[in-house]
């Protein structure tokens, strides 16, 4: 049913009171006004399957009703304290016993923190300023995590390139910038620099790109081997890729890792987790006023996301949770190949079934720069026709995740179909 205030009309109030008429996020001119299971509607009334989740949040789906019973019964307790919380304790004790870098966890809000902070921390660690970050990952908003992140020139590695305005140019020089998953050069570029690095950090899974086997490996091998610090950023691939991550799918654990998204089942939570030998920086009373890393967040450990993370990770854990939604992911694959092979349109199918999306070239896709030969244009018609087919997805990137039903699924092989002749027509 449409609403009284229509989404232009939202679009047009935004537009006067937000720079670019959005919150930076998702293109200004969808407005959501509510989701449920695997689905929701805009502010006309306009329903979507949903591949978006929220950017990725939302891994059991919209509203699940053990959720919302878990939050309700915490909402009549208190909203957040600042203090210590017995939920966000309990939680803490689920993440240390999943995920397999961590001894201990310490809790922000976003992501974007958790990233910044696990750098602080290594910097803390090892004494050393310089980070190894891979072209095109993507670690949150921090200077350091904006240098060569999508950089529209295209520079010699391992030179750091700004994405941002703002960014002080003293930034850059602490900045050390390699291809994903080239691991020789990766392993030159460590010995090289191996008495200044304070860590690498990488996505496991970055954005889609999957790790080339040996990758990991070399990663993990040449850290350890010069004192390094080695992070994954599992803010997207962590509780996805596995219950334990992608340090559980891959077989390979770092120092330290970052997790956000689906810990928080839909509210605010991230945190950063590791060896206690590093989390100790946090502690003043064991590394003294040098060594101390100083943190703290108005939210971090908030009782109500707390809650939602607790519930949704139980969900998570239930027998055939992970299988089914990696089941609906070969799925949406193999039919997106049909679709694509039935046209004879050329594409790479990148990522893992639980995150994946279609690049439109001929050539592998194994770092940030095989991504940018993909045709831009189709993939701007593929994604319009499957929004018109009432799909909701982000530009580069399809969610899949345990709502999805046989109906959801049925129509969105339907729309892939669609959107592959539309390609051609």
């Amino acid at each position: 049913m449409k609403t009284s205030i229509s989404q232009k009309d939202w679009t047009d109030r935004a537009a006067k009171v937000l720079p670019a008429a959005g919150f930076g996020n998702f293109e200004p001119g969808i407005v959501i006004r509510e989701g449920k299971g695997s689905r929701v509607w805009d502010e006309d009334g306009a329903e979507f399957i949903d591949y978006l989740i929220g950017s990725g949040p939302m891994l059991i789906g919209h509203g699940h009703p053990e959720v919302l019973e878990a939050v309700e019964e915490q909402l009549a307790k208190g909203l957040t304290f600042f203090t210590n919380n017995a939920r966000g304790i309990e939680l803490a004790e689920v993440l240390v016993e999943a995920v397999p870098c961590a001894d201990q966890i310490r809790y922000v809000s976003t992501g974007g923190e958790a990233d910044m902070y696990a750098m602080r921390l290594a910097r803390a660690h090892t004494g050393r300023d310089k980070i190894l970050k891979f072209e095109g990952g993507y670690h949150g908003m921090s200077a350091e995590a904006l240098m060569s992140l999508s950089p529209k020139t295209l520079v010699n590695f391992p030179q750091a390139v700004s994405d941002t305005a703002g960014t002080p140019e003293s930034v850059r020089d602490d900045m050390l910038i390699a291809p994903f998953n080239d691991a020789e050069f990766a392993r030159q570029l460590i010995a090289e620099h191996a008495n200044d690095i304070a860590c690498v950090i990488v996505e496991p899974l970055q954005r889609l790109i999957p790790p080339e086997p040996g990758f990991l490996e070399t990663l993990r091998e040449e850290t350890e081997k010069h004192g390094i610090v080695l992070v994954f950023d599992e803010v997207v691939t962590g509780f996805r890729l596995a219950y334990g991550g992608a340090q559980e799918a891959y077989g390979v654990v770092p120092d330290l890792c970052t997790l956000g998204k689906v810990i928080g089942g839909g509210f605010p939570l991230a945190a950063v987790a590791g060896k206690k030998e590093i989390m100790d920086h946090f502690d003043r009373s064991i590394v003294g006023d040098k060594g101390f890393t100083f943190q703290i967040g108005t939210l971090s450990g908030n009782p109500v996301a707390s809650v939602a993370g607790l519930k949704t990770l139980e969900i998570l854990k239930r027998p055939g949770a992970y299988e089914t939604i990696r089941k609906h992911g070969e799925r949406l694959m193999a039919a997106l190949t049909n679709a694509l092979n039935g046209q004879g349109i050329a594409h790479q199918i990148v990522g893992d079934p639980v995150l994946f999306d279609v690049v439109f070239t001929d050539t592998p896709v194994k770092s940030y720069r095989d991504v940018l030969k993909g045709d831009a244009d189709k993939a701007k018609v593929f994604n319009q026709s499957m929004r018109s087919s009432g799909i909701l997805k982000p530009d580069s990137k399809l969610y899949t995740h345990l709502a999805l039903t046989e109906a959801d699924l049925v129509q969105t092989e339907a729309a892939m179909e669609t959107a592959a002749r539309a390609l051609v027509a």
